[in-house]
């Protein structure tokens, strides 16, 4: 294998795959990434798809046998081939070398060597077979379908907060992704919880949804989707599911990843329906005076009491260790007065998924959940927050 390939593209697309190998492994192949080069003739079709012509392309994949990347850029191949070398290695290496640079990648094959050069720098890494590399794309997806990457991001970041980290329910360790009936039609829904706090948001369902089996993405392939997802704005991306894996195209990268195997919760059960005692808010005023009431609070003391009363609310944190702090701001509140309190870490992590300008927060008693909303309708999203003893 011999190729020429800019520095900069082959940067991006080593950062792009990188971040999904795990840099300890017990399995040495692991740590390294596969390198396929292509020649013209096999890369043209993909390359007049794109719009342009090619010399060659040359697409780079990492795994951890969870999720696999694979992310391909334009090469001057002079020789195809493949191999695999040292993830970490590689992108230290290129990441180092001058913006612009041309880099010239060589494979001596039977030695197992792989030589990167640009000018006078140089570097010679051990290679393992190609071979050997474990593929994860493999298999048949049931449903196919498109959608805007700033919809898909906008939903991962609505939720992706509420998702539970506690290892031994491990069916909440990530974003369930399932399609509902809804007034406008069938909704393409996204729900995450940890048991204290629930985040939901929802889309028209795209074509190609229809009978699709409710699946939950892990934590860490939904990071590696809004990372990919960010730099393309309104540009389309492509999404395959099956009962076991999920498979995105956005640009010219292809992230597959594993779901997990259990069975989400009925968590319609725990949306309040008819809490009447309703206060809307500014969110930003909110937001900040939440803030700046957490400067007492600690790992002993995260508790709030939000006191509604007429046109106003107080937030009182009060920490055994630290001190105690009071701010009030205005709300449009007519109910009788409330105490409630909330761990004010979620509060601040809610309001800052809520669109809008403005909050508004259902509640029915001290010992119920309350369910937060924008004021605006139509955003499709809703949280539900549970209470704590204060």
């Amino acid at each position: 294998m011999k190729l020429t390939i800019s520095r900069d593209a082959l940067a991006a697309a080593l950062d792009r795959v990188g971040r999904v190998v795990e840099t300890r492994n017990t399995i040495p192949i692991l740590s390294n990434v596969r390198l396929v080069a292509r020649p013209p003739e096999q890369a043209a079709q993909a390359a007049v798809a794109n719009g342009g012509t090619s010399n060659g392309t040359i697409a780079i994949t990492g795994t951890d046998l969870d999720m696999e990347a694979i992310s391909a850029a334009e090469a001057e191949v002079a020789a195809p081939g493949e191999t695999t070398l040292p993830a970490k290695m590689a992108a230290d290496f290129v990441r180092k070398l001058p913006a612009g640079a041309k880099v010239e990648l060589a494979d001596d094959g039977e030695r197992g060597k792989l030589t990167i050069r640009s000018g006078r720098s140089r570097i010679s890494v051990n290679t393992l077979a190609a071979g050997d590399f474990p593929d994860l794309s493999a298999g048949d997806f049931s449903n196919t379908f498109v959608l805007q990457a700033s919809a898909l991001l906008n939903m991962l970041d609505r939720v992706s907060f509420a998702i539970s980290s506690e290892e031994t329910r491990y069916y909440l360790n990530g974003i369930y992704l399932h399609v509902v009936g809804a007034e406008d039609g069938p909704a393409l829904r996204a729900v995450a919880t940890d048991g204290h706090r629930l985040a939901q948001h929802q889309v028209l369902a795209p074509q190609g949804t229809d009978g699709m089996a409710g699946i939950i993405v892990p934590r860490k392939a939904v990071g590696e989707i809004a990372r990919l997802l960010k730099p393309l704005g309104e540009e389309s991306v492509r999404l395959e599911v099956s009962t076991t894996k999920l498979r995105l195209t956005a640009g010219v990268t292809t992230l597959t990843t594993k779901l997990i195997d259990g069975t989400f919760p009925d968590y319609g059960r725990v949306i309040p329906s008819g809490n009447d005692k309703l206060a809307t808010l500014d969110k930003e005023a909110l937001a900040a005076a939440v803030d700046r009431v957490s400067t007492v609070s600690s790992e002993r003391g995260r508790a709030g009491k939000f006191s509604f009363a007429t046109g106003a609310l107080t937030v009182i944190v009060q920490n055994p260790d630290t001190g105690n702090a009071i701010d009030e701001l205005e709300a449009v509140y007519d109910a009788e007065p409330l105490d409630i309190g909330f761990n004010v870490t979620y509060v601040a992590e809610i309001l800052a998924a809520v669109p809008g300008a403005r909050v508004q927060m259902a509640m029915a008693d001290p010992g119920s959940p309350c369910l937060i909303t924008p004021e605006a309708e139509g955003t499709g999203s809703l949280f539900v927050l549970m209470p704590m003893r204060v």
